[in-house]
């Protein structure tokens, strides 16, 4: 247990950019943006496949070699068409949500490790596979992730139509509520890291990767990343069976075509960031680290890439196979379910770095302690669910077999499964919320029925 407290004393960055001059940094930038854009690409055109191959049919398979250059000729078909700018769209905010969205998407990436130091090929420049780094690099990510969903916010807004509104009220509260989960999942990496710099947590991951003794923290972020991201089975804030195409509906041409770019690199990004918190960044997995030169040069740029590609094809996969949930649901699960158990778990965590920090305690002392810790949580577990399952007080309830009429708060609102419906004309009719389309003394009742 000892090895996994090799980081806790690193704090700030590892990586040495002291060599690094304009040219070397605008090389770095380019590349990023080279590497983000051909991965959405690439990522484009093995969704299509996968979930073909899932759903038996072949997938794109003719323009090009295998497809490949299928999602090319989709967005040269973006550019080409025709861009239409709603009459009550807000065209300032309008022409400024794809520009915020796409450029927050490139900006997070800028404090992902790709590798260690490596020497620039013809030169004699050494420097660290990265663009930059800073002391809260991880918090400068989940930053600048808060700042993309403005984008879409105003997007839903400045459209000038319901269901876009709709589709970004639904992202605002969605990322809101998973960004804390996934923030309170990450705590638990700083605390064994003892760094929010990528690159010491990184280098904190030599000997063990977090996510062997912070599994529960892995598995909070995993469901907090798809969330996040707005894909399904969490893609609420673009439910086309209920919003048409949610926040972006209105959008056309390299206008929406920027919102699709932020969603793949947003995929990217989470994959990233998930890789280097948890997975050991771009150290080799064993037994390719027994190879002395495994971690050395540019054979981590490898590594690192291989593992980002196995949660992309995450994402995919539960997008052929899970169905879209309810939002009420969604939403319950993330306020009672992740951040009560993300508190939990980093209560947990803080009791076993304070065990193991103050070695005075012999192993007697520490199990008492966890065994206590177990039995609070337990009782409080327990409390908790007697609540829950109290019975319930009926005092002024409504009577389910009552007749309801739609119009009566002012506002058409649907009956319940098995409730009888007061027919009516509508508001404003009579002087009680409708005009009963038989006589006044016999009301027209209908039985609403489904489940």
């Amino acid at each position: 247990m000892n090895q996994l407290g090799v980081g806790f004393r690193a704090e700030n960055p590892t990586a040495d950019f002291s060599q690094d001059n304009g040219w070397v940094v605008l090389l770095k930038a380019v590349l990023i943006f080279a590497i983000l854009v051909v991965g959405t690409l690439l990522m484009i055109w093995a969704e299509r496949r996968v979930v073909g191959r899932m759903q038996s049919r072949p997938g794109p398979n003719r323009t090009g070699p295998f497809g490949l250059l299928q999602a090319l000729a989709d967005g040269t078909k973006l550019v080409l068409k025709e861009d239409i700018i709603p009459a009550a769209a807000d065209k300032i905010v309008y022409l400024i949500a794809p520009l915020i969205a796409g450029t927050a998407c490139f900006v997070s990436f800028a404090v992902i490790p790709f590798g260690p130091q490596v020497q620039i090929p013809f030169t004699h420049i050494h420097t660290g596979l990265q663009l930059t780094d800073l002391n809260v690099a991880v918090l400068f990510v989940l930053a600048v992730a808060g700042i993309g969903v403005y984008g879409i916010v105003l997007a839903g807004w400045s459209s000038g139509s319901t269901y876009p509104l709709l589709g970004a009220l639904r992202s605002s509260a969605q990322v809101i509520s998973y960004e804390i989960a996934m923030g309170l999942a990450l705590v638990s990496v700083f605390l064994y890291s003892g760094s929010m710099s990528t690159s010491a947590i990184v280098d904190a991951q030599r000997s063990v990767w977090w996510v062997v003794p912070l599994f529960p923290s892995f598995v909070i972020y995993v469901i907090a990343m798809v969330g996040e991201t707005n894909r399904a089975p969490f893609d609420l804030p673009e439910a086309e069976g209920e919003l048409v195409g949610g926040f972006h509906t209105e959008y056309s041409s390299m206008k929406f075509a920027m919102f699709f770019l932020a969603e793949y690199i947003n995929m990217i990004t989470v994959s990233a960031l998930a890789t280097t918190l948890f997975l050991g960044g771009w150290r080799a997995p064993y037994p390719l680290s027994l190879w002395h030169g495994a971690n050395q040069g540019y054979y981590p740029v490898i590594w690192f890439l291989v593992k980002i590609c196995l949660f992309l094809f995450f994402f995919i996969w539960l997008r052929g196979t899970l169905p879209r949930l309810r939002y009420d649901q969604f939403m319950r699960f993330g306020w009672k379910r992740l951040i009560p158990i993300s508190l939990v778990w980093i209560m947990v965590v803080s009791a076993v770095r304070a065990m193991y920090k103050f070695e005075h305690l012999d192993r007697r002392e520490r199990f008492m302690i966890m065994a206590g810790a177990v039995l609070v949580g337990t009782l409080l577990w327990l409390a908790y669910d007697t609540i829950r399952n109290r019975e319930p007080d009926t005092t002024g309830a409504v009577d389910p077999d009552a007749p309801v009429d739609p119009y009566a708060g002012g506002f058409p609102v649907p009956p319940m499964p098995g409730q009888t419906m007061l027919r009516s004309g509508g508001p404003g009719s009579n002087g009680s919320g409708g005009a009963i389309l038989g006589s006044p003394e016999k009301p027209e009742l209908e039985e609403v029925r489904g489940g």
